[in-house]
């Protein structure tokens, strides 16, 4: 027994290396932090972490349901898909894959992506609490590890945005 918890801890030390989590309370209901989350990613996604640009982005969207893509639209309507809907379970769960590269570069493949796990945890009447885990970075290989600290300071801009839209379209 003692060596299968030792195997355990090793394997979550093993992923936690290769993974961020974040936590958050959002002031709005279970419902509305998932739909602002989903269907609103275009007022709060960083538009200079997209591959068109701020100035020539057209849109960001999730298509909802399992087996969606993440996407952008840029100049003259070229559509760049990030990652696949794996879980789409309103309004507590959303899992998709993390189509894009520490170069910045699509990855076609889904099983040499990362993973983002998104949880909507009602904590009381009109409180949300959002935690996001993006997983398996060691799929992108050698630069798994700074890849997942870049992403780290990136995770952390979102969110403060994607909470400054649930407050201003609070329920």
């Amino acid at each position: 027994m003692g060596q299968e918890m030792a195997d355990q801890d090793e394997v979550r030390q093993e992923s936690d290396r290769f993974s961020l989590r974040s936590s958050l309370l959002v002031p709005a209901s279970g419902e509305r932090a998932y739909t602002v989350f989903t269907g609103a990613l275009a007022d709060w996604w960083v538009r200079e972490y997209t591959w068109s640009g701020p100035e020539a982005l057209a849109g960001l969207g999730i298509e909802p349901r399992a087996g969606g893509m993440l996407y952008e639209i840029g100049p003259y309507g070229f559509r760049n898909d990030w990652g696949r809907v794996l879980i789409w379970d309103p309004p507590r769960r959303l899992v998709f894959t993390w189509q894009i590269g520490p170069d910045r570069v699509p990855v076609p493949d889904p099983a040499r992506a990362s993973e983002v796990e998104v949880l909507f945890h009602p904590e009381g009447p009109g409180t949300t609490r959002v935690e996001v885990e993006h997983r398996y970075f060691d799929r992108h290989g050698t630069a798994a590890e700074g890849y997942r600290e870049a992403l780290t300071a990136g995770w952390h801009e979102l969110l403060c945005r994607y909470l400054a839209t649930v407050t201003r379209t609070a329920d």
